[in-house]
């Protein structure tokens, strides 16, 4: 049943991750949309996520926040969808490490670079990323040496690097390196991320004209 499986989010937000997880994974789900502000910080959701801030899901009564543990815990737990490597699969390591590279590194040195903050190269040492350079070679890395991240066969960790690339390009906060735009455009053209993208952009769109 859908209120099984609750999402909360905003179409303005990395919701749209989970969104993109959520439309490849198939399951029945039900959307709550939160506003910006108040209706993040009310007693109600914070009693769920402490952050007061979306994505979060609730399944079967257990709560999940941040959009890379969303994806991995639903890939986990629906695994019909095949969007995990098996546990004892040699594709189980590049999946984990370069999911959590872009939850880590990525947006950190993307979000400061945003910020217009730029680490001193004498304390790079003392920053997990180091540097936005160091992160952004590591990156074109990590899609160029397979199809997808983890092997051959497209994973819940595509649908989180690849939201950050995707995003990181839009904005301007990631340069448009030939992988990138190749890796990107490979992804983002499934048709559960163009469903997932049709659903937030209606959203979007009635708020605005609300």
């Amino acid at each position: 049943m859908a209120d099984d499986l609750i999402f909360y989010t905003n179409p303005m937000s990395r919701g749209r991750i989970v969104r993109w997880m959520l439309e490849e994974v198939g399951k029945p789900y039900r959307t709550e949309i939160l506003e910006f502000g108040t209706p993040m910080k009310s007693q109600d959701f914070l009693a769920f996520n402490p952050m007061g801030k979306v994505p979060t899901i609730i399944h079967n009564g257990t709560v999940v926040t941040e959009g890379a543990a969303i994806c991995a815990y639903l890939a986990d737990v629906f695994p019909d969808a095949g969007l995990a490597p098996p546990h004892g699969d040699r594709r189980r390591g590049p999946y984990y490490r370069w999911m959590f590279f872009a939850a880590g590194p990525v947006e950190a040195a993307l979000s400061n670079k945003s910020l217009g903050f730029e680490v001193p190269q004498e304390r790079r040492g003392m920053i997990g990323y180091g540097s936005v350079e160091d992160v952004v070679n590591a990156l074109e890395y990590a899609v160029t040496q397979s199809e997808y991240i983890a092997g051959d066969r497209f994973s819940a960790a595509d649908v989180y690097v690849g939201s950050q690339i995707g995003w990181g390009m839009m904005f301007g906060t990631l340069e448009k390196r030939p992988a990138f735009e190749a890796y990107w455009q490979r992804i983002s053209s499934r048709p559960a991320a163009m469903r997932a993208r049709e659903i937030d952009d209606a959203l979007a769109a009635a708020r605005q004209k609300g």
